[in-house]
């Protein structure tokens, strides 16, 4: 049977924050004989001085300071503890994951999320980033609790969805790429005879998408959305590319829109959660993210993150040829 508990651990940090055993009772509402009591059955039942006594002064041993060290971690591990159940128990969840698709950026979220840590504070919040199919396979195989996820969801359900906005995709070419000023519209032979740049399905057992991509075309795989962005602007192959992600470099000129014969149709970006969750956190969450004002913000942020991303790389670009 564990001869340490919580109590003493209070009261060891008490005594040490406080100086003595008088002003700890003060803190702990005690007196000091209570105090003095408390200390000694502790040091008996352990084995151990925890402290040394000059009369009214006390100076805690290195016994006590690594009880101490390893004990505030206690504390507060349990006082977090006590947090997250009484959080629990008026319906908001201990922890909650939300999951994205790597098109949109991450730090688009920290608006909602400053809003969300007001009134969910004891909440744990982890942001996971997905691609493809594996954004809807990670709420489906529950490592997240509520996704925003491209394109339409699997057979089979297990899942409610809910379209917070539309996405048109645009094929782009950087302007020195050869498919640049070739006539339009694009026949699927020209597009075939160059590289694309694919974004890897992060789906880990359900059937791997692919978007954009002809049969017994070259590729280049890459891990997310901003460096399929970035490997296009630098003309090291083509495909499509969310207008949200592409346009302020359209219109700046660090890529170039062509047509093709067959274009990419309009997809929805959904909010999606399982069928039967239930929590504040997750209720939150979809009430905002249904909320076209906050889901404009979100798209907003995320075009702005590819523009920043891509000037700076052209800002960079030009300081190197300077050098030259």
């Amino acid at each position: 049977m564990a001869k340490l508990t919580l109590e003493g651990l209070e009261l060891i940090d008490a005594i040490d924050r406080k100086g003595s055993f008088s002003a700890a009772g003060d803190v702990l509402h005690k007196v000091p004989s209570t105090i003095s009591y408390m200390v000694s059955k502790l040091e008996e039942d352990l084995g151990v001085a925890l402290f040394h006594r000059n009369g009214p002064r006390i100076e805690i041993t290195p016994a006590g300071k690594e009880l101490l060290r390893e004990g505030r971690l206690l504390l507060q591990a349990a006082s977090d503890l006590e947090c997250r159940v009484k959080r629990v128990a008026s319906g908001w969840e201990s922890d909650f994951q939300l999951g994205i698709d790597s098109l949109l950026s991450t730090e688009s979220l920290s608006p909602l999320i400053g809003e969300f840590n007001k009134v969910a504070d004891a909440t744990s919040l982890r942001i996971v980033e997905e691609t493809l199919t594996g954004t809807w396979e990670s709420l489906l195989e529950m490592r997240s609790d509520l996704i925003i996820a491209a394109g339409p969801g699997p057979a089979g359900g297990g899942y409610q969805a809910k379209e917070v906005a539309k996405l048109e995709f645009c094929f782009c070419v950087a302007p020195f790429h050869p498919l640049a000023k070739a006539k339009e519209p694009l026949s699927e032979a020209q597009v075939r005879a160059h590289r694309a740049v694919v974004v890897a399905d992060s789906a880990r057992h359900l059937p791997l998408r692919t978007t954009g991509l002809l049969s017994g075309q070259a590729t280049l795989v890459v891990p997310n959305m901003r460096t399929k962005f970035r490997y296009q602007t630098e003309g090291l192959g083509v495909g499509y590319l969310p207008a949200l992600c592409a346009q302020e470099a359209l219109d700046a000129g660090r890529l170039v829109r062509k047509r093709v014969q067959s274009e990419r149709a309009i997809e929805p970006l959904s909010a999606a959660w399982r069928v039967g969750a239930q929590g504040n956190a997750l209720q939150w969450w979809v009430e905002r993210l249904a909320d076209p004002s906050f889901m404009k913000r979100v798209l907003d942020s995320s075009r702005r993150a590819y523009a920043v991303s891509a000037g700076a790389r052209e800002r960079a670009r030009s300081r190197d040829m300077a050098h030259l």
